[in-house]
């Protein structure tokens, strides 16, 4: 890796940013919207079929990566890039988020996290050294730092406690930065309290990472203390880096938070979602398994030009869901990605034109007005 990262912040809508993200394995349009691929892999789907559809990022998980396959092979392969045979650009999670949901199998010191294997109980510790290392191995083109995950809602005591020794492996793991081009991001603690916010986004902007993710949200709060979190933090960061919300993206998620600023999301929402029968149109979501569509010939979504709205009808879909074939999870997939990644582009589009209010506005209206 060569190319130094950096962030260009192209034009404004309200708060809603256009830019273009440039990294080792090419530019990224943003606001974007990441696949999760947590075992080197988007469920389902191809590579050749993620940049069908445009995607120049997605997202891959430290701690799993790590147990398995581990990092002698990841490093033998010549990286992870070479390993599952991506061209374009990953970005690895530290594992805080994952060592966060299990609570039983790990212990939280000064020195990282020691843990037991979900896999097969061995033991283990992942400190933020350790955790760029394997970034590092991996040749991520955005490493993400160690942090801590808590409970949300919890005390602001513990509160306080947890955003400080966040900003502590900050400083640890900032410290080693390969300075290699690839980037490494901090990431925003600090609950649903606003002055933990503001110390800690401040605290992370004077240790100038080459971008900021808000953490510690989607982990079961309501949603306007989601909002809390992302509003007390989101402008103390620079306006010359990106901003990265983890773990958020629900399409009305999506719109709300590119419009408070946000330039980045990663979320299993789309493949998840799709394993479970669900397809998202611009009215919402679709439940292929509902009686009603074993004789609808029509398309899954009438203004779709993905490969399943172009070549098969929603009588089809709920037949191959309901025969339990193969098939029909990755034919959700396609199009829930498809979905996806026109959203991303009507949003960039809007923040373009100068009409992401109204764009937002007239997209919230029409989703969620039936459930089909």
């Amino acid at each position: 890796m060569s190319q130094t990262p950096s962030f260009n912040l192209k034009t404004t809508s309200g708060k809603a940013r256009r830019g273009t993200l440039n990294l080792a394995h090419g530019t990224v349009e943003t606001p974007a919207f990441m696949p999760v691929g947590t075992q080197a892999t988007v469920k389902t789907v191809r590579n050749s079929d993620l940049e069908s559809q445009g995607y120049g990022i997605i997202l891959a998980n430290t701690y799993h990566l790590y147990l398995r396959p581990g990092l002698d092979v990841i490093e033998q392969a010549g990286g992870l890039h070479s390993f599952m045979n991506w061209k374009s650009n990953i970005l690895t999670d530290s594992g805080g988020f994952q060592l966060f949901s299990l609570s039983s199998l790990r212990k939280v010191t000064e020195e990282g996290y020691n843990f037991q294997s979900h896999i097969d109980g061995s033991k283990h510790i992942l400190t933020p050294e350790k955790v760029i290392k394997a970034q590092t191995i991996f040749g991520s083109d955005i490493m993400m730092i160690l942090d801590e995950c808590i409970a949300q809602p919890s005390e602001e005591l513990r509160t306080e406690e947890s955003v400080e020794l966040t900003l502590r492996w900050a400083e640890r793991a900032r410290k080693i930065h390969p300075m290699n081009g690839q980037a490494m991001f901090g990431i925003v603690q600090g609950g649903s309290f606003p002055k933990l916010r503001e110390k800690c986004a401040n605290s992370l902007v004077d240790m100038d990472f080459d971008g900021y993710a808000i953490g510690g949200v989607a982990v079961g709060e309501k949603r306007p203390m989601m909002e809390l979190a992302v509003k007390s933090c989101i402008d103390h960061l620079p306006e010359n880096k990106p901003r990265y919300l983890m773990g958020v993206g629900k399409p009305k998620d999506l719109i709300d938070f590119v419009g408070m600023g946000v330039d980045m999301f990663d979320c299993v929402v789309p493949t998840r979602n799709a394993r479970g029968a669900c397809f998202f149109i611009p009215d919402g979501k679709l439940n292929i398994r509902n009686a009603k569509h074993r004789n609808d010939f029509t398309p899954v979504q009438k203004d779709c030009d993905c490969y399943v709205c172009r070549n098969h009808t929603r009588a089809y879909m709920h037949h191959l869901f309901k025969a339990k074939e193969w098939l029909a999870p990755i034919y959700a997939t396609l199009h829930n990605l498809h979905y996806f990644a026109s959203l991303m582009a009507q949003l960039r589009e809007a923040i373009t034109d100068q009409r992401f209010e109204k764009t937002s506005t007239d997209l919230l209206k029409r989703m969620g007005l039936f459930e089909n």
